[in-house]
C-alpha cells in the first residue's frame, strides 16, 4: 500500500491536510475516517492501515478545520458545526477527490458527523461504522467533559495532546468543552432526522465502559435509522475502541464491511 499526504483545497481559501492509502489495484469503497474532538490523523494510530490491508479497501483520513495543517476554523465553534462538516465540507473534500463511493467510519465527533454525512451523501454511502457516536447530549458527556477540564490543568494531559497539536492545543481543548458546556448548544443538539436518511448497512459500536456516552446512544440511533443497522456494545471497553481493543474492533468491523459490501 501506498500511504500519501497532502493538502486539499476545498474553495473558500480553504483546506485540509489529507492522508491516502491506497493499493495498487484498487477496489471497492474508500474507507473514510472521521477523527473525534481532541483526535486527528495521528491519533488513529494503526488502525485505518489495518482495515484497509484487511478489507482490501482504499482509505482517506483527514484533519479537520483547526487541526493539523489544515485551516483554521471559525471560533467559537456555532451549534451547528457537526451538520456543517458532515453535510457540506465532506462532501467537498470527496467531490474534489472524485471519491463516488464510500465507508464512513467516526469516532465520537467524527461519528456524529458520519451519521450526518450518511443521511447527506446518500447512495454515495455505503456503509457506515460509528464508535461512541452522539445524536445528542447527555449527562455523562458533560460530566465527562468537566473531568477532563480539571485533568487538563492538573495534570500532564495538556502536554500529551500538546505532542499531537502542538501551538494548536489550547484552541483545540477550548473549542471543544466551550461548546459542548453551552447550555444552549446541549438543548439544540439533536441528529434524529439525519437518521432517518440513512439508507447504507450501519455497525453502530460503544464501549460498555464509555465514560462519554450513555448506552441509550446507540439503542436510539439504531431505532432510528432501521433495520439496516445494528449495535454492537464492545466488553471491558472505554470511550476508544480503536484504541483499547484495535484486534478485536478490527475483526468486527472488518467482517461486517466484507459482509455488507460484498
Amino acid at each position: 500500500m501506498q500511504i500519501r499526504d497532502m493538502m486539499v483545497p476545498l474553495g473558500d481559501g480553504l483546506s485540509v491536510e489529507v492522508r491516502r492509502i491506497r493499493h495498487k489495484k484498487t477496489q471497492g469503497p474508500t474507507l473514510v475516517f472521521l477523527h473525534e474532538s481532541l483526535g486527528n490523523i495521528a491519533l488513529w494510530r494503526k488502525f485505518p492501515e489495518r482495515l484497509a490491508k484487511a478489507t482490501g479497501f482504499d482509505a482517506l483520513l483527514y484533519n479537520r478545520l483547526g487541526y493539523g495543517r489544515s485551516s483554521d476554523e471559525p471560533l467559537p465553534r456555532p451549534y451547528d458545526y457537526q451538520e456543517r462538516e458532515g453535510s457540506v465540507l465532506l462532501p467537498r473534500l470527496l467531490e474534489e477527490l472524485g471519491l463516488e463511493d464510500v465507508v464512513l467510519i467516526g469516532h465520537s465527533d467524527g461519528g456524529s458527523i458520519a451519521l450526518i454525512a450518511a443521511g447527506a451523501l446518500g447512495p454515495r454511502a455505503h456503509a457506515l461504522v460509528t464508535m461512541a457516536a452522539h445524536v445528542y447530549a447527555d449527562y455523562l458527556t458533560v460530566e465527562g467533559i468537566q473531568e477532563m477540564m480539571a485533568r487538563y490543568r492538573e495534570t500532564d494531559l495538556r502536554e500529551k495532546l500538546h505532542r499531537y497539536h502542538g501551538d494548536r492545543t489550547d484552541d483545540v481543548f477550548k473549542a471543544w468543552h466551550t461548546v459542548w458546556l453551552d447550555e444552549g448548544f446541549q438543548k439544540s443538539m439533536n441528529f434524529r432526522d439525519w437518521l432517518a436518511a440513512i439508507e447504507c448497512p450501519a455497525m453502530i459500536i460503544q464501549g460498555e465502559e464509555d465514560e462519554y456516552g450513555v448506552p441509550e446512544q446507540v439503542t436510539d440511533i439504531v431505532a432510528g435509522i432501521g433495520a439496516a443497522a445494528i449495535p454492537l456494545f464492545l466488553p471491558d471497553t472505554g470511550h476508544s475502541p480503536h484504541l483499547e481493543q484495535p484486534d478485536l474492533l478490527l475483526e468486527q468491523v472488518c467482517d461486517f464491511l466484507l459482509r455488507e459490501t460484498a
